[in-house]
């Protein structure tokens, strides 16, 4: 027996209050539409890629600020601001808390503030946090700055320091040798996509110019090979600035002066 037209308005009405339902638990599970784009305070360093490819990742909208380093961009007063380190990257979100504008400097903490606020690759889960955190400081404290000196001595110090090379290139081996323990039975650095990949992948990539093997870390280079498949991980990598290939620091006086002779600044 077929169903009378008021049988049939009622499902069609309970079928639309379901759909609605569904899409609003949708949406207060999600984080609320960013309307404006995230300026992003950048240069394309291993620091300012951890930014990028967050961002690419979460599906956030954000605009490049170039901040030109060799030409002293990071001492001028309005970076200072929202930078008081004179080190980008640094972000401003105009959706902040509250829906009020948010300045971050330092780039571990850009990647946390973004993943509080997308809910994304930074989990809930205090013991899964905690774990994502500690390879995010591992990365802060051990391998960029380890790398960053091992690059400097071999290729930016005004003569070459055999003890200088072969302190920070021994240190770098070291800890590359703990992240191919780490990924030897993970995909990722945590298991699952984090912030500590997007950290660490920057300053890893680039371990055949610290005078490190890559045959040596089977396990890195399997996992750099994952991440850079990643499309919104290489849309975040490919980020460029056309000032920064007109530069050759270890050549320009100018630029080796502000970023290795700085001393004390107001």
């Amino acid at each position: 027996m077929p169903r009378s037209k008021k049988a049939g308005s009622k499902t069609k009405a309970r079928a639309r209050a379901v759909k609605r339902a569904s899409t609003a638990k949708a949406r207060a599970g999600s984080p609320r539409r960013q309307r404006k784009p995230i300026e992003v305070y950048f240069w394309p360093t291993p620091n300012g890629y951890k930014i990028t490819t967050m961002l690419e990742e979460a599906g956030l909208p954000y605009v490049i600020k170039p901040v030109n380093i060799a030409r002293g961009d990071q001492f001028k007063p309005e970076f200072l601001k929202i930078a008081p380190n004179n080190r980008m990257p640094a972000i401003i979100d105009p959706q902040g808390p509250g829906g009020k504008p948010i300045s971050v400097f330092e780039s571990g903490a850009i990647l946390q503030y973004l993943g509080r606020k997308t809910g994304k690759f930074y989990p809930k889960d205090e013991r899964k946090r905690t774990e994502v955190d500690e390879w995010l400081h591992w990365q802060m404290g051990g391998l960029g700055p380890m790398m960053g000196q091992a690059n400097h001595f071999r290729r930016y110090a005004p003569e070459q320091i055999e003890y200088g090379i072969n302190r920070y290139t021994n240190e770098v081996r070291r800890l590359l040798g703990v992240l191919d323990k780490r990924l030897e039975k993970r995909k990722f650095v945590c298991g699952e996509l984090s912030i500590a990949d997007f950290a660490i992948l920057g300053w890893a990539r680039t371990l055949d110019r610290q005078g490190q093997d890559p045959a040596e870390f089977p396990n890195v280079m399997r996992w750099i090979k994952t991440m850079e498949a990643r499309p919104a991980t290489r849309r975040g990598l490919d980020v460029r600035v056309e000032e920064a290939g007109k530069v050759d620091i270890a050549k320009d006086k100018e630029a080796w002066k502000l970023l290795f002779t700085q001393g004390a600044r107001n």
